[in-house]
């Protein structure tokens, strides 16, 4: 038995200070982008990590070359890390919140996502885009912005592009609607809690809800992100359905692993919700739960923020924010008619 543990251990010492070698250099990168993020978030709480790692990343992409060591890590922060991420996110649902909604305003927000994302569909087929391109940004706007791009792509036959296409996508048109929501509430006379709801329902990153939240003030905040993890919860069934969908379309190439029915991260999302909406759990690991999350998420948005190259923005043309144009406007329209048809 000895004699076998010194034959391995050389060989599992060797594989560890290989991946170690490998990765270090992007993670230490990722986690300088976090702990600005998070330090700017103490100063300016209005402000979520989340957008400031994605600007981050964006923005030292296209000022500096940055060394091709780097380039494993950022990888594992925007896939693994990112569904880590998304396994933490389950702890922020309470399933008796998400009822306390009521059931009209619960078929409306399975109608913002469903109509989202056949809209989407429609019309980046209208618009003859690729449909791997069409069907991240329909999912990313009409669920829950770049977690939901990442959430999909690995039951799709995306590429690299158009997984960054979406998730610029999102961070533009997410972010043009931080102001825009509160500003047309008060044009359009709505009280603080509605302009909440139509906040969770019709903008496309948590992060994102909450500053708008934040704007309209009131009871907006606490309602937009109850309304918003709704959407989220609707992920696990989107990629389970796309899922199966990618085993039955034989597009699968013999000497590939076929995708899961539900890919183990969403198992670890739902176990999430799960624990948090039937045990007691103490508030220091709820907390501590947020804080893993927050710089998972964090660490991912900064490593995808790395791989929008603005050339390459400029090259995909016109179309892909022609189609974020009009998902923006159709799942903001769907929550705006949904909600107002519940408060008449």
């Amino acid at each position: 038995m000895s004699t076998q543990i010194q034959q391995i251990d050389p060989i599992t010492t060797r594989r560890g200070s290989y991946a170690l070698k490998k990765y270090s250099p992007g993670l230490l990168l990722c986690a300088v982008a976090v702990a600005i993020a998070m330090t700017v978030n103490v100063f300016l709480p209005g402000v979520s990590p989340l957008i400031v790692a994605i600007v981050l990343g964006i923005a030292l992409t296209n000022v500096v070359r940055l060394p091709e060591s780097t380039a494993p890590g950022l990888t594992l922060a925007s896939k693994k890390l990112l569904r880590l991420g998304i396994v933490f996110l389950g702890l922020q649902l309470v399933l008796s919140d998400i009822v306390s909604l009521g059931a009209p305003m619960l078929v409306v927000i399975v109608c913002i996502v469903a109509g989202g994302i056949f809209g989407t569909i429609l019309i980046g087929r209208l618009m003859k885009m690729r449909p791997a391109q069409v069907l991240l940004i329909a999912c990313g706007f009409s669920i829950c912005g770049a977690a939901a791009v990442a959430g999909v792509e690995g039951v799709t036959d995306s590429d690299e592009e158009d997984v960054v296409t979406a998730v610029a996508m999102v961070v533009i048109f997410g972010t043009l609607m931080i102001p825009a929501i509160p500003l047309l509430g008060q044009l359009l006379g709505m009280e603080p809690e509605l302009n909440g709801m139509w906040a969770g329902g019709s903008i496309h990153e948590i992060a994102q809800v909450v500053a708008a939240g934040g704007i309209i003030g009131g009871g907006a905040l606490a309602v937009a992100v109850i309304v918003k993890l709704a959407r989220i919860l609707l992920l696990a069934p989107i990629v389970a359905i796309l899922s199966i969908r990618q085993r039955r379309s034989g597009n699968v190439k013999p000497d590939e692993k076929r995708p899961a029915i539900v890919p183990l991260f969403i198992i670890g999302f739902l176990v999430m919700i799960v624990l948090r909406s039937t045990l007691d759990l103490p508030e220091g690991l709820i907390h501590a739960g947020s804080l893993a999350q927050t710089a998972l998420l964090s660490a991912a948005m900064f490593g995808l923020g790395c791989g929008v190259k603005i050339r390459n923005l400029i090259r995909v043309g016109a179309r892909p924010f022609i189609l974020a144009a009009a998902s923006t406007i159709l799942v903001t329209g769907i929550a705006l008619a949904g909600i107002e048809l519940v408060h008449l």
